[in-house]
Parts: C-alpha cells; structure tokens; sequence
C-alpha cells in the first residue's frame, strides 16, 4: 500500500477483479517433408503461398510436400510452419546429422549470361562468386564505320568498361561483333541463330545474370523414419517442433513420396505415424493427420486400420481416399495425399464456424475426383474403425464426410470435442499464469473462478457448449472444499472446470409413419 505524507488528493490504478482470457489460436499447421532448397530440420513460419515458393521453392516431381502446402492455403489455411528433413546428398555427404540422403538433385547454374538480340554473351568467370557484368549497346561513334554498325560496352563490377565501337551484325564484316569481341577478358559471344541473318541489337543496358538451377524430381536414397522423426535435442525432424507452441495440427504428406519410391517399406511408414502420435499426445495441444498408402480398395483400407496401423489416439486421425488435383505446375492432373488438404479445411472451418464445429460436410477445394470413389456400404465399414471418408456427391462436389478420431473412447469420438479441449486447455492455460507465486487465498480463487467463468460464457454464447443456460454448460468450482488447508500447504491451487461440449449430429434421423386422418366439416 502507499504511504501518504503530505496532504493531497491521489490517484490510484487498481486491477479489476477479472482477468480476461482470450483465446488462442487453432489453425496452424505443421508440414514435414521434401524441398529442393531452404533451411533444413528448422521449423520455418510461412503465411501463404509465394513465400513458401520464395524460401523452399515450387512444386517438384517425386515429392507431395508442396502440393499439401498448395492445398493448405487453397482451402483456407494461414499460418503454418515448414520443416525440411531429407535434404542431404545421395552419397551420404552432408544432410546433417544420420546422414540423410533423400536429395532435391539440380544441375549446375553455371556463369552469368543473358541473349541480347541474336547473341548469346556469357561471362568467362563462372565462379559462384563472380563480379556482375554489364553490357550495353549504342549507336557508334566511330568515324566512317559501315551502315548498321553499333557500339558495345562490357563492364565487370569495380573494373574499366571494355569498348568496342564500329562492330558490325554482319558475319561477312571484318568487324563482325563475335570476331572483335573474342579479344575480351570478360565475355564470350555466340550467335543465338546463325540463319537469323544480321540482326542488329537494340541499344540498352543489360545485365548478365546466374540462370536458375533446372529442377530435377526428388529422387530419394537410403531415407529412413529418424528423418521424419529426428531428436528432440537437436530440434531436428517433427521433434524439433517440441519448442513450437503454435502448432495445432501435424502432417507429413511426403512419407508416402518415400514410400512410393521404395526408399521405405510400409513398417518404416508405421513407425514414423505411431512416433508423430506419440509426439501429439506428449504436446497435448495438436492433432496428427494421417495420409493412408496409395492405391487401397475400401476393404485393403480396413485391413490397414485394423491390422498394420494400430493407432487407438484422440490426438490423430485418418482421411481416405487420395484425390486428384490439377498440377498448376504442368497443367496435368495428379493424386496427392490428403492431409495437406483436409489440414487447410480444419483451418477454414474454424473461420467460419469455430473449433467446435465438425470439420466435416466441407468441399474440399482443389480436389478434381477421388482414387477411389466409396459408397454409402463401403464407408459402413470405415466409419465406425475411425477412418473418415472422403466422398464425392453429385451437384455437391467432394466433401469430407467424417469427423473422427482413432480413439475408441467414445468420449473422444469427434475431432472438434479433442480440438476444442486443447483450445480450451491452452487458453486457459496461457491465461491464468498471474496466478503462480500469488497468497494461496479466498481472493484468489475467486479471481481465478470469475476469470474462468467470464471465457466459458463467451464460448457458450458462440455455441461452442451444450445448454440453455450457462449452468448447464459449465461449471468452475475453486473454493476451500477443492483448496483444503494441506493442498494449501504443499503449495497447490486446485480449479475443477467441467464443460458440457457440443456433439455434431453424425447421423440425422427422421421417423415417419402413416396415419389415418380426415377433416371435420364445421356448418351453421
């Protein structure tokens, strides 16, 4: 309290009795796969699609890392980060610690050049760390120079410019501008089109630049689950992304790329998924999608479930089938994994509706048609192991029709009940740090419970919990029956919350029956 000396009047700043909570975010996701460049086994933070063009480059052949990140943003994904893993040569050199070898091969860039006109000039450093070069062209100053005839400049950076004046287009002149130039120390110059004829090049200045590397489709060699995994210590793999608590939702589309190339089998497949579960349920605060192999029949995909996944988590689950997507890259269509996907509708769908709302009876947008297409008896035998499908629907489009966990917890049924727990968790977590190293009192509990309360209402006004009234809703009970004096004493505050969440109406029922009836005839 202050102490008042001197007679006055003051001002104090007082807190109010709550403290309120906001929300945290729910959509972002985490990619794990294969790039032709960026930073490896780091997570890298990209918010659309040119920026991950501009750090981990386009689409490739061989790899789905960019097409589920395409399909991220496509279907109304924002934040996600990216985490490079394989980058390594095929020889083992490189590529970190594991000596990983799943490599994005380009062929050399070589030297600068660049076409001006019908000339091709290329400069004769081709180190990667050569001085730019300039060259320009202007009309002549040269006395008596023949008709046509133009001046050229070749700069290297920090040095005297080379001036040729009076050269000709002419292969026939004796100062054809390929002969005279072949005494320069900086350039050589080759004609683009020898039928072209002499064709005289405008006047500018133009700068010879390093071409791009021509991208090769990733070709993978010797990659093995502790890629995809990697050690939490060396933040490497999905385990690095132990120090990122942003994350809600995880998927490493390019594990099938491995795997259609033979560079894993379908137990490394298994690994990697149950490891990346095993992540999400020690973070508490994110969901695995999981990509099932290509190529299944609706009864292969059963037995996959059943037999080779072995996944029973609340915190992942499983889309069928592949789908088609056109490759803007080369205009032709091609299946992907639906992870990336399904990964920008679960961001979408909490735009619109919020987290509570199933991520299910959604278009998924991108999608062109389906590798396998179910029916109705087909997806009877999927939906109650946890697979949901993916079903295309005439005039409706390809929609997402489950809402499953792997749980066999029927309190953990739905992927909106875990994902609106871990917002819930995390909101009320991130919140309510004021409390630690507080007097252990009446005054705050109180605190704690009308801080608490005030969120819960809000998100029962959203309609995120069940109930006409906020009493049916929730409760927050932190008083001296949860705070007895030897809780007190070993240095605990205990809150018990209790949240009645909405369910979504899987199977909507209507019952219609027959009846006799008439009318009545009322008369005066």
């Amino acid at each position: 309290m202050p102490t008042y000396l001197s007679p006055g009047v003051y001002v104090q700043e007082i807190e109010a009795g709550t403290r309120p909570i906001e929300g945290v975010g729910t959509a972002v996701a985490a990619f794990i796969g294969l790039a032709p460049k960026g930073p490896e086994n780091q997570p890298t933070l990209v918010s659309n699609w040119t920026q991950y063009v501009e750090k981990f480059g386009g689409l490739v052949e061989g790899a789905y890392l960019a097409y589920a990140v395409y399909g991220y943003f496509l279907n109304g994904g924002g934040n996600c980060y990216i985490v490079r893993v394989g980058a390594g040569s095929s020889d083992g050199g490189g590529g970190g610690k594991g000596g990983r070898k799943g490599s994005q091969k380009q062929l050399p860039a070589g030297p600068q050049t660049a076409k001006i006109g019908n000339y091709v000039f290329t400069a004769k450093n081709a180190s990667p760390n050569a001085k730019p070069v300039k060259v320009e062209v202007s009309d002549t100053e040269a006395e008596g120079a023949e008709e046509g005839s133009f001046k050229i400049a070749v700069t290297v950076e920090g040095r005297s410019p080379e001036v040729y004046d009076g050269v000709s287009a002419s292969p026939a002149s004796p100062n054809f501008v390929v002969t005279k130039l072949a005494e320069s120390k900086a350039v050589v110059v080759e004609e683009a089109d020898a039928a072209a004829g002499a064709i005289r090049p405008q006047n500018g200045v133009f700068d010879l630049e390093v071409p791009e590397p021509e991208e090769q489709p990733v070709v993978l060699d010797g990659l093995a689950a502790r890629d995809y995994i990697g050690d939490p210590s060396d933040r490497t793999g999905f385990s690095g992304l132990e120090e990122v608590e942003d994350v809600t939702m995880v998927a490493i589309p390019d594990l099938m790329a491995a795997f259609q190339q033979g560079a894993i089998d379908l137990t490394t497949v298994q690994a990697v998924q149950k490891a990346v579960v095993a992540h999400c349920e020690l973070m508490g605060d994110r969901m695995a999608i999981l990509d099932p192999p290509p190529d299944l029949s609706a009864q292969e995909i059963v037995d996959w479930r059943r037999n080779k996944s072995g996944h029973d988590s609340k915190f992942a689950a499983l889309y069928y089938p592949w789908f088609t997507v056109l490759d803007p890259a080369t205009g032709a269509n091609r299946y992907v994994p639906p992870s990336g996907h399904i990964a920008g509708l679960w961001a979408r769908s909490d735009s619109e509706r919020g987290v509570h709302k199933a991520p299910a009876n959604e278009i998924v947008r991108g999608a062109v048609e389906l590798q396998t297409q179910l029916t109705r008896t087909e997806q009877e035998l999927l939906n109650p192991i946890g697979v949901n499908a993916i079903r295309s629907f005439p005039g409706r489009g390809i929609r997402v029709w489950g809402a499953r966990t792997l749980s066999s917890d029927p309190a953990w049924r739905y992927v909106n009940i875990r994902r609106l727990f871990n917002y819930l968790e995390k909101s009320i977590l991130n919140a309510t740090q004021f409390a630690v190293f507080e007097p252990n009192d009446p005054a705050l509990w109180g605190k704690l419970t009308r801080s608490i309360s005030a969120f819960l209402i809000g998100e029962w006004r959203k309609g995120a919990l069940f109930g006409r009234t906020p009493d049916e809703a929730f409760f927050v009970k932190c008083d001296d029956e949860t705070n007895p004096a030897d809780v007190i004493d070993s240095g605990q505050v205990v809150c018990q919350i209790g949240v009645a969440p909405v369910k979504p109406a899987e199977f909507v029922v209507f019952q219609l029956s027959q009846f006799s009836g008439g009318t009545s005839i009322v008369t005066e």
